[in-house]
């Protein structure tokens, strides 16, 4: 990611209607589970989220990126650089792993190995957050300026966990009711040709803060009753670590504690 992105991101993510929507999203996935001792952020970026993230439990966060981290070290002690391709968390420790627009991203070179080294850290019985961004025929110019590598379907994010031995438990498109927009926006971009010098996350009016708000709370409330949004710009997914077996098949419950 570009360096002014960062920047950029630090500045806005507290506040700015598409953070604090997701993050009502996020939440409504987390009511789900068990509460989390031990949460890690897997790519914690400037910090926003693992700030958020320890109303549920102790957070760990990780990035491999220096400028991110200069700003993530503000939100906790427990603030580590490593890459997802090699998390430097033990096996099976973590309640919890978030991993939220990480795996999208140039850096990671193999999406499928991230996700089974998240699936690595995961206690039996634990659970992993996922959010990638969706569809690769809305790439844009906010693409090109965080280096998205890969855009997916719902069929693809499935098969990346259901590959690392997870079992996906709720997985739905996000940030649907503004999707009609975010085409627009695209025709527009694809039809300039030009990159916009304009960052997505600079600071909306007012009014557009609003409406992205209510748009992602409606979207939270539907997820909560069980609605799944059949297209949107992100993708989100819920799994488990299977608990484990012992040799006669029976669920051994220590290894879940």
């Amino acid at each position: 990611m570009e360096r002014h992105e960062y920047d950029t991101m630090a500045l806005v993510e507290r506040n700015h209607w598409w953070y604090v929507g997701m993050r009502r999203i996020a939440a409504t996935l987390i009511a789900r589970i068990p509460t989390p001792r031990l949460i890690v952020d897997a790519g914690c970026g400037t910090g926003g989220n693992l700030r958020w993230l320890a109303q549920y439990g102790r957070c760990i966060g990780f990035d491999m990126s220096p400028d991110a981290l200069s700003y993530a070290h503000n939100a906790g002690d427990d603030v580590l650089q490593g890459s997802i391709d090699a998390i430097p968390v033990a096996s099976a420790s973590a309640d919890l792993v978030t991993s939220f627009d990480v795996i999208y991203h140039r850096a990671v070179r193999d999406d499928a190995a991230a996700v089974r080294e998240c699936a690595r850290i995961i206690k039996p019985g634990g659970y992993f957050l996922l959010r990638v961004p969706a569809n690769d025929w809305l790439r844009g110019h906010h693409d090109e300026r965080v280096h998205t590598a890969r855009r997916y379907r719902h069929t693809q994010v499935t098969q990346l966990c259901v590959q690392a031995g997870l079992e996906v438990k709720v997985i739905s498109y996000a940030n649907t009711v503004l999707f009609p927009v975010a085409v627009l926006q695209r025709m527009r971009e694809h039809g300039n040709g030009q990159l916009d010098a304009q960052s997505d996350l600079t600071a909306p009016s007012p009014v557009v803060d609003f409406i992205g708000r209510v748009a992602l709370t409606v979207e939270s409330r539907l997820l909560a009753i069980g609605v799944r949004m059949p297209y949107g710009v992100s993708l989100v997914c819920l799994a488990q670590r299977p608990l484990a077996h012992t040799q006669d098949g029976v669920h051994d419950a220590t290894t879940a504690a």
